[in-house]
């Protein structure tokens, strides 16, 4: 009888037995599975975290360079609106030698009794002031004698003339001045006509 109930006890273990081992391995799965969602957490935290700083660092970049631009864009501005507004300074600081010659020159006018010398003088004046605008590339126009061009210059009457050919320019009344390759100044000049035949050449031309 002891014997019947050893075994029987040994029969009710044995299934208690199996189901702890089933139970150990279905678990086992279950805890992979926990560690690998966990690793992808860190994972992901890791790689939102990385995102962000750089998110930040390209942030911070942006506004250092739009500053940046704005600091340029003004100073660029400031800059040309010094460069409009003291565009003639340097032709100005050219001139001013000149200014000073003819005050001078006007300062000892009452004092100069040799006219001749005088006159000298201010030619040498006026001869610097033309070079010093030819520097800076103002120069005026050779007109007499060239034909008329109403690109550069005003006629304000026309004459007849045997001697040159019709519309060219016999007389400078005011002198024209260029800028370079712009007329800044158009010349006011007379300007040949087609002479008038006799009034006997024309009658003969009548007769014939």
């Amino acid at each position: 009888m002891e014997t019947n109930k050893e075994e029987m006890k040994e029969e009710t273990q044995q299934p208690e037995e199996q189901k702890e081992e089933v139970h150990e391995e279905s678990s086992q799965p279950v805890n992979e599975q926990e560690d690998e969602m966990i690793r992808t957490k860190k994972e992901l935290k890791a790689t939102i975290e990385k995102l962000e700083a750089e998110r930040d660092e390209m942030k911070d970049k942006f506004i250092r360079k739009v500053a940046e631009f704005d600091n340029f864009k003004r100073r660029t501005e400031q800059e040309q609106q010094s460069l409009f507004r003291y565009a003639g300074e340097h032709l100005a600081v050219k001139i001013l030698p000149v200014v000073d010659d003819l005050e001078r020159s006007l300062l000892h006018a009452d004092d100069t009794t040799d006219i001749k010398t005088f006159v000298q003088g201010v030619q040498m004046i006026h001869d610097k002031f033309v070079k010093t605008l030819s520097d800076q590339g103002i120069n005026k126009m050779q007109t007499v004698g060239t034909a008329f061009d109403v690109a550069f210059h005003d006629a304000l009457m026309q004459m007849p003339s045997d001697e040159v050919p019709p519309h060219t320019i016999m007389q400078e009344v005011l002198p024209g001045y260029l800028y370079k390759d712009k007329v800044i100044r158009h010349a006011q000049v007379i300007v040949s006509a087609e002479s008038e035949a006799p009034a006997d050449t024309q009658a003969e031309g009548n007769k014939e």
